[in-house]
């Protein structure tokens, strides 16, 4: 039963899954992602753009979503959360468009540039985590589904 085909192919795409998420690259990604949803909640008090109530609440939440989303997997199932990323990267889309999106006048420079580059990082990061996520999916000949037949054969 050990030297079953699929047996060792589970085997060997769960310790590749391990490696990947214990990489510096992939916990820095990590790190940098919390961080910056940490950032992205606080930032209408750090950036002082706190009366514009709306892109304000909207800061909290998606900062505190994409906190969550960003650390959620990818310590534990690295290589399965490649959907996960890409919503990351549709957060921080939503991020820069947002000023122009959000009811009200939230037109003010300091809104402005603070989203937009925040978006920018939290958007680069999504595509980081996504990238990885998908060079394990690559690696390891296995779709997000468990069967066999993506990547090298």
């Amino acid at each position: 039963m050990e030297t079953h085909p699929d047996i060792v192919a589970m085997r060997n795409r769960h310790e590749m899954a391990e490696r990947a998420t214990t990489t510096p690259m992939a916990q820095g990604v990590e790190t940098l992602a919390f961080l910056t949803g940490l950032y992205l909640a606080a930032s209408p008090w750090i950036a002082g753009f706190n009366n514009l109530s709306t892109l304000a609440v909207n800061n909290l939440i998606i900062g505190i979503a994409y906190a969550l989303l960003m650390s959620g997997g990818f310590g534990r199932a690295y290589e399965r959360t490649h959907s996960m990323a890409w919503a990351a990267c549709a957060l921080g889309v939503w991020t820069i468009i947002a000023p122009w999106v959000i009811a009200g006048d939230v037109s003010t420079t300091r809104s402005i540039v603070n989203n937009v580059i925040v978006g920018a990082v939290a958007l680069l990061l999504g595509m980081a985590a996504s990238a990885g996520a998908m060079a394990e999916r690559s690696e390891t000949g296995y779709d997000r589904t468990g069967r066999y037949g993506m990547g090298r054969r």
